[in-house]
């Protein structure tokens, strides 16, 4: 026996041992988050919150067994393996490089994706209606969100033809871009893709950004870590340029504005999913939903430094208005 077994030995004997977790018996759901606690217990709390309205309660009839990467995703793959251990049946992942890690090391344990750009072109599924495997859940529809990104942006520079797109090398990058440039495309403006890289990398793009004559910022990955975030909105900021995100912790942290997914939505329509895995469904039977409600979130301070006034119709959409 290798040593660094025991504490999971030893873990799952008082799992065992312990009356209410003995008594729900197969009711163990593993949730995956690549992010921190301290950012993103809000989606673990509308996870449960979902699982409450349809008669389950952690601790009492099933266990909910949380983990966070905290950004670090090559923890991933070990993270999986110690749920799976750990008997789970159902494994909650938050965002494409959790259930990728998921989908590659948890065997045949039902998965519940969320927040996933296109699963289908990432191999996920064989389709958003005939899953075909192990994995169902919530797609991000990137295409739509995409679009309203860009339209937002045209309804405060209306004469934009000129974007700077800042991406992270993530699985599906390259489906992410394909939707962007068509998006692009249909407004007619051209697009300069630089690489979320850390430190000087980042420091120079945005140099090579302001080169190019670049008219607004268009932040296509997610919320990446604390302090890459935190520089990208600092580089913003001192290139005077309006930036649009898809997290709303950017405008939160004094990034401009974001458009994205409702994700505490996100999170309370997946313990849907674990519900019905839970009584008998497979996974394959259960088709991938799109999104369903949207945040827009914009910061009036960060506006005003940059001189710029916000349309009133962006505005009375906003569903929150930092000032």
């Amino acid at each position: 026996m290798r040593r660094r077994d025991l504490p999971l030995i030893a873990f799952g004997a008082a799992i065992a041992c312990h009356p209410a977790w003995a008594a729900v018996g197969s009711r163990r759901i593993g949730f995956i988050q690549t992010g921190s606690r301290q950012e993103n217990q809000s989606l673990l709390d509308a996870f449960r919150e979902g699982l409450s309205t349809l008669g389950w309660t952690d601790g009492e009839n099933l266990v909910i067994f949380d983990r966070w990467a905290e950004g670090r995703t090559e923890q991933l793959p070990g993270i999986v393996r110690e749920l799976v251990g750990l008997g789970v049946s159902i494994l909650v992942t938050a965002g494409t490089s959790a259930t990728l890690a998921a989908k590659r090391a948890g065997g045949a344990v039902s998965i519940v994706m969320v927040g996933v750009d296109d699963p289908v072109a990432l191999g996920l599924v064989e389709s958003l209606t005939q899953t075909g495997g192990n994995v169902t859940g919530l797609s991000l529809s990137s295409p739509e969100l995409i679009a309203q990104r860009l339209l937002l942006l045209r309804e405060i520079l209306p004469g934009l033809r000129r974007l700077a797109v800042i991406v992270r090398r993530d699985p599906g990058l390259e489906e992410k871009l394909r939707d962007i440039r068509d998006s692009a495309d249909k407004m007619k403006v051209n697009l300069v893709i630089l690489e979320a890289s850390a430190g000087k990398a980042l420091d120079l793009a945005f140099a090579r950004l302001r080169l190019d004559r670049c008219e607004a910022v268009y932040v296509a990955s997610g919320p990446l870590g604390p302090a890459k975030r935190a520089q990208i909105i600092a580089l913003a900021a001192a290139s005077q340029l309006p930036a649009i995100y898809s997290s709303r912790v950017f405008p939160a942290g004094g990034g401009l504005m974001s458009y994205s997914a409702d994700y505490p939505d996100l999170f309370r329509r997946s313990a849907s999913f674990v519900d019905k895995i839970l009584k008998g469904a497979n996974p394959a039977d259960l088709p991938v939903e799109p999104p369903r409600k949207f945040d827009l979130t914009v910061n009036l301070n960060t506006a005003q430094a940059l001189g710029l006034t916000l349309p009133a119709a962006i505005l009375a959409r906003a569903d929150e208005v930092i000032e």
